[in-house]
């Protein structure tokens, strides 16, 4: 088994790759629009109100973490499934998926709703910033009952080939909200101005919208639905399957999120200038990362369906090909924020102070995002594809929780190093572990056929 002398059809492989690709960075293009749009339209009300809604989605985020390995536990799983065409098992995993992202659903809500204020104070010490987004977590706590849902019936679209139904249900939910937040933040078409509470009700009505049509497309005949008679059983075997890919995904969810809201929180406690930069920031990284996100999607269902149905060598070519075109990805997405850097410091309303923080954090990221784009197309797209899935834990406890985040709090809060330095050592983590991700993979063991 040779994949780099396997002869893969190119034109076949391409055209995969984009009836895969591009409705998975349209759906992540339009995810991140959300934030995106709940920046730019309170930015125009205040930095108060942008920076303060900023700091208080980390909690969705936090919460995406425990959701993102569910599903992704799912997907990789699914997709081998669905490459050996069964069916029943696929709708045992996603009675699996919907049990334990209800748990967490749950879990979230009744934190938004009992004790937002606490929420707020991991991530700044300022009241005013607290006062407003206690109030955002408030309204926006019930779309969290709500996402688990919606990404369970998501994720199985994407991996029995209706991952064009899932990017239209995700983009109508996300044009719905970008124009609700339009009517309630600014108080448009009649409608009381609400400012930040505004963007709040938007989330939540489109949260409802999206889980309406999950529901509606699912009653066709070709989809896999749940059978509420069955939902709360199913195979230990399967149930032992799901936790060996569920619970190395959870602890890498958990390393990265937590960290990645430590880079937050940090970040947030260097004052309301270097906070609201890092906001800006944070939306540009998120709206750049959709082309890695979507390739990296299609990466895991591509080398999944193949290893799934036998093919191994298949599996391992489009793994090295997809390893590949991650680089082009990366250097693509450096560019692009290089560019636009001079367009979205003149856009958004904010001091002169966090205008300089803004633009230096801009070409900081642009090298980031080499290694980010690198890292999450290898990782979490080939090598989940494959079932491994310890490797991301590791290396995240290695670079990110023994590298970057001690040295961003050894710069701001022992040494009081300047803010771009502590925003350099927060992005050091995907830079740093690239040649390691290199030797992982190439170790190969990822070209695993994981069904029974």
């Amino acid at each position: 088994m040779n994949g780099e002398t396997y002869n893969i059809n190119s034109s076949a492989f391409y055209r995969k790759l984009a009836y895969l690709a591009l409705p998975i960075t349209i759906q992540s293009l339009m995810l991140a629009l959300v934030a995106a749009g709940d920046a730019l339209m309170l930015g125009r009300i205040g930095q108060n109100e942008m920076t303060a809604v900023s700091l208080a989605t980390q909690i969705q985020f936090v919460q995406n973490m425990f959701l993102s390995a569910v599903v992704g536990a799912g997907a990789i799983l699914g997709a081998q499934y669905f490459g050996k065409d069964d069916r029943r098992t696929l709708q045992e995993l996603f009675h699996l998926m919907l049990r334990f992202s209800g748990l967490v659903s749950m879990l979230f809500f009744a934190s938004c709703e009992l004790c937002p204020d606490l929420l707020m104070r991991i991530f700044t010490h300022d009241d005013i910033l607290v006062a407003i987004g206690s109030r955002y977590l408030r309204i926006a706590g019930w779309s969290y009952l709500i996402t688990g849902i919606s990404q369970c019936y998501l994720t199985m679209m994407k991996v029995t080939d209706h991952v064009k139904a899932s990017a239209a249900v995700s983009s109508s939910a996300v044009i719905s909200n970008i124009v609700l937040n339009a009517v309630l933040i600014f108080g448009l078409l009649g409608a009381p101005r609400m400012e930040s509470a505004g963007a709040a009700a938007a989330t939540t009505m489109s949260r409802v919208i999206e889980l309406g049509l999950c529901l509606y497309i699912s009653m066709r005949k070709d989809c896999v639905r749940p059978d509420l008679t069955r939902i709360m059983k199913g195979s230990r075997v399967l149930l032992g399957d799901f936790s060996k890919q569920c619970l190395p995904l959870l602890g890498g969810a958990l390393l990265w999120g937590v960290g990645f809201t430590s880079y937050t929180a940090i970040m947030g406690h260097m004052g309301t200038d270097a906070a609201a930069a890092n906001s800006v920031s944070a939306v540009v990284r998120d709206l750049i990362c959709c082309a890695c996100n979507g390739i990296a999607g299609a990466a895991g269902i591509m080398v999944g369906n193949e290893l799934g149905a036998g093919n191994l060598e298949a599996g391992r070519a489009y793994g090295i090909r997809l390893k590949n075109i991650s680089w082009v990805i990366g250097f693509g997405s450096t560019a692009v924020i290089l560019l636009l850097t001079p367009i979205v410091t003149s856009f958004v309303i904010l001091t002169d102070t966090a205008h300089s923080y803004l633009t230096g954090m801009m070409v900081i990221m642009s090298f980031y995002m080499i290694g980010r784009c690198v890292n999450t197309v290898t990782i979490n797209g080939v090598l989940d594809g494959g079932g491994d899935t310890v490797f991301d834990m590791y290396s995240l406890a290695v670079s990110m929780w023994g590298i970057a985040i001690p040295l961003a709090l050894l710069g701001a809060f022992v040494f009081h190093w300047p803010v771009l330095a502590v925003y350099s050592c927060t992005c050091l983590d995907e830079v740093g572990k690239i040649p390691w991700v290199m030797i992982r993979f190439r170790k190969y063991k990822w070209v695993r056929d994981l069904t029974r």
